[in-house]
């Protein structure tokens, strides 16, 4: 494999673009022309412009991507996360195209993609399943008597939902009518498939997920786990690993049955079980991710391992290189997720342009971006400008370095989601890890921020003010913190 085409973007289009490098494999960027000037655009070996900022126009065109691909003598593609990174389809088209997907098998994703098939295919190995129903549910006499059975709450979900799209709470018979619609509309609304099912909803719910490497000669290993409880609106905000409230015997369980998921439907690559563990630390099945996670940097620091390198390995039908017995866990890892959103207006997203940005660095601290000073924060991609990551010898040390890092990073020009992860980290609750999914429910008020910000008030009145100043002096005008690029920028094909 000599050069690899990264269908993505960002961080995560930068962050493979470095492990590639370093295996001596040339990089093919794609990109909308809202990213023309993107890092990622610029460190790619060569780059070429897909189409329009929207991504249906752009980052999903699979065909586009492998006509690239023919024409520019690409032996793999990397999905990355998101956007075509678990659509089966492409992959098969991919492959058909006599060109290397560096993913799962499509049949892998399939299997997996539908959350019902996925529990059906789990329950044949035995993995512990949360009670519900035992397939898709259309009708609301039927959905009322599995309500009754499971018990209340309980959870609405779509079947080929992720990111909370599709998920309705029902805390009682008479919310069942309502919530099943807008479960079924927001279903289809977001994967054309209107499919739902219905589980208990479980108490104390903390997330957690065990990452897993394998190849393509049967072997399976399972990387630990990481703690993803800290979500707003079913999505991740802050991850750790190890988990807090895991035993070592909890977790081999847990590894063990995350194993035979991947083996249970053929898996190779990279991969993520998630698991539910509630209150009396019983866990349950709840998906697997066929591609790399966000948070997968948490993993790669507490076990020295690089997933994109794995994954470009496992591609290239290497063999693992190591057991489950070599795989050991090494101090503490945190990640927290840099969105520009405003915690204190209901996480809203925001964009405009960095005036300021100034990353943190030091022992131990990692940051995984793909911006730059002058920069704007787009509209039509996921808000998240960056991932902050710290390692240190212990949970405590990680979260001293992980605050100490957040005051490092300096950002003006748009709301970011850097005081809140603050506020959470110093959290008695987060701190003694006694804490759930409920976190901001139970924990959080958009007031605590202002409170907690307010002696700065004066000094960002200041700030502005100077910011005003040198705008209107147009010293950013020439935009000269934002090279344009070397590569092809022109070609629409």
């Amino acid at each position: 494999m000599q050069k690899i085409l990264i269908a993505n973007r960002g961080e995560i289009a930068l962050r493979i673009m470095r492990s590639a490098r370093e295996m001596g494999i040339k990089t093919v960027a794609v990109f909308s022309e809202a990213d023309r000037n993107a890092l990622f655009v610029r460190y790619a070996d060569e780059a070429v412009c897909i189409g329009p900022p929207p991504s249906a126009q752009s980052y999903l065109q699979g065909d586009k991507i492998i006509s690239i691909c023919k024409d520019l003598n690409v032996d793999g593609i990397h999905p990355g996360y998101g956007f075509l990174s678990e659509n089966a389809d492409f992959a098969r088209k991919v492959r058909a195209a006599g060109i290397t997907f560096i993913g799962p098998s499509p049949e892998s994703m399939e299997m997996m993609g539908d959350k019902l098939s996925a529990k059906a295919t789990a329950k044949k190995y035995k993995v512990p399943m949360i009670p519900g129903s035992d397939g898709a549910i259309s009708d609301l006499k039927e959905a009322i008597k599995v309500a009754r059975e499971v018990g209340f709450p309980l959870l609405i979900k779509a079947s080929a939902g992720g990111g909370g799209k599709g998920m309705r709470l029902v805390e009682n018979e008479n919310e069942i009518e309502e919530q099943m619609n807008l479960a079924v509309s927001e279903a289809i609304s977001a994967f054309g498939n209107g499919a739902v099912f219905i589980e208990r909803y479980a108490t104390g719910p903390r997330h957690i997920e065990i990452q897993l490497l394998a190849d393509n000669h049967g072997n399976c290993v399972y990387l630990f786990e990481r703690e993803c409880s800290i979500q707003r609106r079913h999505q991740k905000v802050i991850e750790e690993a190890p988990s807090s409230v895991l035993s070592p015997e909890l977790r081999e369980k847990m590894g063990r049955c995350a194993v035979d998921v991947a083996k249970a439907c053929n898996y190779s690559g990279a991969g993520t079980v998630e698991f539910l563990v509630d209150d009396k630390l019983n866990f349950y099945f709840l998906e697997m991710n066929t591609r790399l996670q966000v948070e997968h940097p948490v993993s790669e620091l507490i076990t020295g391992l690089d997933l994109v390198k794995e994954q470009i390995k496992v591609a290239r039908n290497e063999k693992l290189s190591f057991e489950q017995a070599d795989l050991k866990i090494n101090g503490h890892a945190l990640e927290v997720r840099v969105c520009a959103e405003d915690p204190t207006n209901n996480f809203l997203p925001d964009i405009g342009k960095l005036f300021v940005y100034k990353t943190p660095s030091g022992p131990g601290v990692r940051v995984d971006d793909s911006f730059e000073e002058g920069m704007e924060i787009p509209i039509f991609y996921d808000p998240m400008i960056a991932k902050l990551i710290v390692h240190g010898k212990d949970r405590n040390e990680a979260i001293q370095r992980m605050l100490r890092a957040i005051d490092d990073y300096k950002i003006v020009g748009v709301e970011t989601t850097l005081d809140f992860c603050k506020f959470v980290l110093k959290h008695e609750a987060f701190v003694s890890g006694k804490f759930d999914t409920g976190f901001i429910k139970n924990y959080f008020k958009p007031e605590y921020l202002t409170v907690e910000n307010s002696e700065y008030s004066e000094v960002a009145s200041v700030t502005g003010s100077v910011i005003f100043s040198m705008q209107k002096a147009s010293v950013f005008r020439d935009n000269s913190a934002v090279k344009k690029s070397q590569w092809k920028t022109n070609r629409l094909n």
